[in-house]
């Protein structure tokens, strides 16, 4: 059986796409030949259409475009480019700079909630992810449920259990969607306001938020990457000394396209004295640290109980030293000299500086400047990794996390329990716990592929002030996943009161505390049928 899923095209299908994608066959492949704005308006589209986006592409972009004057492009070879000055510059003289000028846009198809994460590590890429919220992950790709099929395990004995596992988990999820649907429609009749679409798009979506936990980590997803040369060789050498097998293959499948496009950006990376060593070093890092850890903490240690989100670590002082920061840049002193000055000036002087720094915000995206990055809060976090997967994509911050297992249990959402499905939900998270604990001991790492999004996992997230009013306001809007909003919720209530930082917590103004709307979705749509109408 064949890993991934080949598409099938059409001859007509395919002479139009092969001018623009490098390859028609393959689930990860480059986007050539297209303006700036398509490329960002097809990954937009995206991340909400269950199309893959070669088929995406041909069903809503290719009429808008004259595509007459490419008719002689065919991407699928290669671009050949002139590359002496990158050879000169980047490969002989090692300018990285260099490698930060060209960019990729790159499409990861089929790649397993545990891929993803690895793929989404980088801070200096763009991402875009096929959302849980409004693709219901019910529709088959080629005959079979969209879920990773790990070639080693399916070839071992316990590859016919996996696969019937897995099935049974989608089975479920499926029939639990109409189900959930008919439980809100009852709770949350149409308003005569209300177009029907809005409506229908508001139902689904809570719906298929209430039983994303019932999907297994080896669900599959799609991934669109913007960036550069620099960053997408960062990526591929973490990838080659990723200890799950999925990520170093798909990395070999990334580097084959990445070619096509910019090779002389990726010549290092199968140097034995550049890439080979550095992708070593990470592996052989990876592997001393594991071991150390299992001698120093055996794995019959129990964790001790915690909150769901615990402020770890944070500066007393931290609110004097931001006063100091926001008027650095106003005076010709030493910071020094400024901090002396702050701790001397009454709570008044203070505030009035922090109220003038932060200014009229009209809404979210009125942020303030740097100063805010002096303030520093680190949480160890409990949550179910649903929430995690949406929480990790804020890369400004440091987010590490361990190992997906069900170890710490599992959240059920109380409206699963009220319409009557809590037996099958909990069915269904202890079908998954018995397949983590068969393959647990002959596959650690693809273990993890049988964990439903449901069961929680222990992350630490680091963030200054500033890039925690970004995420903290964004996270708790009313249409946001219940799951995420718990978590920004109490991340900000510690800020201003377990750290006692009162005044930082009260810039993040738009840090919304309201309990959830029972249809958390239907007035974002309302709002765009107004925009759209």
């Amino acid at each position: 059986m064949k890993t991934y899923v080949e598409e099938e095209f059409t001859a007509d299908e395919a002479d139009v796409l092969r001018r623009y994608f490098s390859n028609l066959d393959l689930p990860v492949f480059a986007l050539v030949n297209l303006p700036e704005v398509v490329k960002g308006a097809l990954f937009a589209r995206y991340s909400r259409s269950p199309l893959s986006l070669r088929r995406l592409f041909l069903k809503e972009f290719v009429g808008d475009l004259d595509i007459t004057g490419d008719e002689t492009i065919d991407a699928t070879v290669g671009l050949r480019r002139a590359e002496e000055l990158y050879d000169r510059v980047f490969f002989q003289y090692g300018d990285d700079s260099v490698a930060q000028l060209g960019g990729v846009h790159l499409a990861c198809e089929q790649a397993s909630n545990l891929l993803t994460k690895v793929l989404e590590w980088g801070r200096l890429m763009s991402y875009l992810e096929q959302s849980t919220r409004y693709i219901a992950y019910d529709e088959r790709l080629g005959g079979r449920y969209r879920y990773y099929r790990d070639p080693e395990l399916l070839a071992s004995p316990l590859g016919a259990r996996y696969v019937g596992d897995m099935d049974r988990l989608f089975d479920a999820y499926s029939s639990m969607i109409p189900t959930m649907a008919d439980f809100f429609r009852q709770h949350v009749p149409q308003q005569p306001g209300d177009a029907d679409f809005v409506y229908r798009t508001a139902i689904q979506a809570r719906a298929l938020d209430s039983v994303r936990g019932i999907l297994p980590a080896s669900a599959l997803s799609n991934v669109g990457i913007y960036g550069s040369g620099q960053a997408y060789e960062a990526l591929l050498l973490r990838m080659r000394a990723h200890p799950l097998p999925e990520a170093r293959e798909y990395g070999d499948l990334m580097l084959t396209e990445l070619r096509k496009v910019i090779p002389s950006f990726l010549k290092r990376i199968d140097l034995p004295d550049r890439g080979a060593v550095t992708s070593q070093y990470m592996a052989d890092n990876h592997e001393a640290m594991a071991d150390i850890a299992e001698q120093l903490f055996p794995s019959d240690v129990a964790p001790d109980a915690a909150p769901m989100v615990e402020l770890v670590d944070f500066d007393p002082d931290a609110e004097v030293k931001l006063v100091a920061s926001m008027l650095y840049s106003q005076v010709g002193l030493p910071e020094t000299q400024i901090e002396q000055r702050v701790r001397s000036m009454s709570v008044d002087d203070r505030l009035a500086v922090m109220r003038a720094y932060t200014g009229e915000r009209k809404n979210r995206r009125h942020r303030p400047g740097r100063a805010l990055e002096r303030p520093a809060y680190r949480f160890d976090i409990l949550s179910d990794y649903g929430a995690f997967r949406d929480l990790q994509r804020h890369r400004m911050l440091t987010v590490e996390w361990q190992k997906l297992a069900p170890l710490h249990g599992y959240t059920m959402p109380p409206e699963v329990e009220t319409a009557g499905l809590a037996d099958q939900f909990e069915a269904q998270m202890e079908r998954s716990a018995d397949l983590y604990a068969l393959l647990e001991g002959p596959y650690p790492e693809q273990a993890s592929y049988s964990v439903s999004l449901a069961y929680k996992i222990r992350y630490m997230m680091h963030t200054n002030a500033r890039e925690a009013m970004h995420m903290l306001e964004l996270r708790t809007t009313p249409q946001g996943h219940p799951a995420y909003r718990e978590v920004a919720q109490e991340m900000h209530r510690l800020i201003g009161q377990g750290a006692g930082h009162k005044a930082i917590a009260a810039m993040m103004t738009f840090v919304n505390h309201e309990a959830e709307p029972e249809l958390g979705r239907l007035d974002a749509e309302r709002k765009s049928a107004q925009k759209s109408s």
